[in-house]
């Protein structure tokens, strides 16, 4: 994949020195290499410089990321789904990047940062992910990546091809395409989950998008499908969003009621992770 940058990276290169050498991360974060500035702008090896102009472009879209082409030119790191009609971007933080889906982010960013946010939802589990693992809605995919560090295997289901477009671009999504253990499904998950048999998964992570975006991935039927492909014992982490706004504790209520409907014991809050925990 191409290098990429955010304002977190560029920000320190505009105010350094001209001629110089200094270290800079090309993929939001994850390593450093050192590149030269001159007069002509950043030279990443083996391409061509990028504008000091274009820097100051991405520095000024604080919501953007953007993706280096060998002839110095900059795009950023955008899609709009043609069959959802949404638009997707990355969107840069000090950590790992969140997506922006028609604006709205796709982790919580507020206090917290993508991949804490992801430690968080495997913390619920009460224990590392172990076994078969299924993921209902890959995203971006890091609950799929980090689950698959102490998981048999992870299947991850995302709906949306231009979801995947972004993903490939992502440094952090990486795992995605190069982690032998994790197999990824495209389609609807409610049509994806049928054709597991009963019993399939021992952990199972359900983050789906807001109710009113995806009402049927609440819905009691849904729910009763997830507690058929769970083996004995299984636990299901389902983030829902803020168990304290009026809204998160609203729809907290009829999940936890649903859950319990469709055959789940033990339904625990998790607070810090904005879900709950259910045990079959």
């Amino acid at each position: 994949m191409n290098p990429v940058l955010s304002h977190y990276q560029v920000a320190p290169l505009l105010k350094a020195e001209r001629p110089s050498t200094i270290s800079c991360s090309f993929d939001l974060g994850l390593s450093n290499i050192d590149v030269d500035l001159s007069a002509d702008g950043l030279h990443y090896p083996d391409f061509a410089p990028v504008a000091w102009g274009d820097l100051e472009k991405i520095v000024g879209e604080e919501n953007g990321v953007f993706e280096l082409f060998d002839d110095g030119e900059i795009q950023k790191v955008s899609t709009f789904s043609e069959e959802l009609q949404r638009s997707y971007s990355l969107f840069p933080t000090l950590s790992a990047p969140t997506m922006l889906v028609s604006g709205i982010t796709m982790h919580r960013i507020v206090n917290t940062d993508p991949h804490k946010d992801t430690l968080a939802k495997i913390k619920a589990f009460g224990g590392p992910p172990t076994g078969r693992v299924l993921d209902t809605t890959m995203g971006l995919g890091y609950t799929a990546i980090q689950a698959s560090r102490t998981a048999q295997s992870v299947t991850t289901i995302e709906l949306d091809p231009a979801v995947v477009e972004i993903c490939r671009l992502n440094p952090w999504s990486q795992g995605l395409f190069e982690n032998e253990n994790i197999e990824r499904r495209l389609g609807h998950a409610w049509d994806v989950i049928e054709e597991f048999p009963d019993h399939s998964f021992s952990t199972i992570t359900h983050d789906p998008p807001m109710f009113n975006m995806a009402g049927e991935l609440y819905s009691l039927e849904f729910y009763k499908e997830l507690y058929r492909l769970l083996g004995r014992k299984g636990r299901l982490f389902h983030y829902i969003g803020n168990p304290n706004s009026k809204s998160g504790a609203k729809v907290t209520r009829g999940v936890v009621r649903r859950l319990q409907e469709a055959g789940f014991k033990r339904v625990q809050a998790r607070e810090q992770a904005f879900g709950v925990l259910a045990i079959k």
